[in-house]
């Protein structure tokens, strides 16, 4: 493994110790504006540049890089990532922002938005009541497409990736801050 792990209580210890501690936070830029460790940078998985972490050493080539997200599954994604492209002394928040939360530790907020999980849960349901509604109304093909959505289910379980969040993640409506529905009637 190419970078070490700790938990959100280290990290606030960490933290503490060293106020400049590099803390990058991969989640999207709405999940970052619900809740963030306060001393994080936003730096979204899906856009993240191995020279712009870099460049946040600023001059301190041995300094540890913390990277967090919402539960830990891109931050390890993020390390991995980072050390392809030979970056060293990565460091893992397991448990993530939801851990950091869960301890009690302080955190940043904004406006709420619902995170990825819970569109790809909303879009995986969606899909699969699609599919059985046209399988048992119109065509038993239909059910192809919740067989579909079962193998991305397990897939995703498998390799601990899941390609329909990556797509989601880039979705304009999680590329800045949340437009509620009012807003969204207000510009149209």
């Amino acid at each position: 493994m190419a970078f070490t792990c700790i938990s959100a209580n280290e990290l606030a210890g960490v933290l503490n110790r060293d106020p400049g501690a590099i803390l990058i936070d991969v989640r999207t830029p709405g999940e970052y504006q619900t809740a963030h460790v306060p001393q994080a940078r936003l730096m979204p998985l899906a856009d993240l540049n191995p020279d712009a972490v870099r460049a946040l050493r600023n001059g301190r080539e041995d300094a540890p890089i913390h990277v967090i997200c919402q539960a830990g599954g891109r931050s390890r994604q993020a390390c991995e990532k980072l050390a392809a492209a030979g970056i060293t002394n990565l460091v893992n928040v397991e448990g993530g922002t939801a851990g950091w939360i869960k301890a009690g530790l302080p955190v940043q907020r904004g406006k709420r938005s619902m995170s990825v999980e819970c569109q790809v849960r909303v879009a995986m349901g969606s899909l699969v009541l699609v599919g059985c509604a046209v399988g048992a109304f119109v065509h038993p093909a239909g059910l192809l497409l919740t067989a579909f959505v079962g193998c991305g289910m397990i897939y995703a379980g498998i390799m601990d990736d899941c390609p329909m969040a990556n797509w989601i993640a880039r979705m304009p409506w999680n590329a800045g801050a949340p437009v509620s529905c009012s807003t969204r009637a207000k510009n149209a």
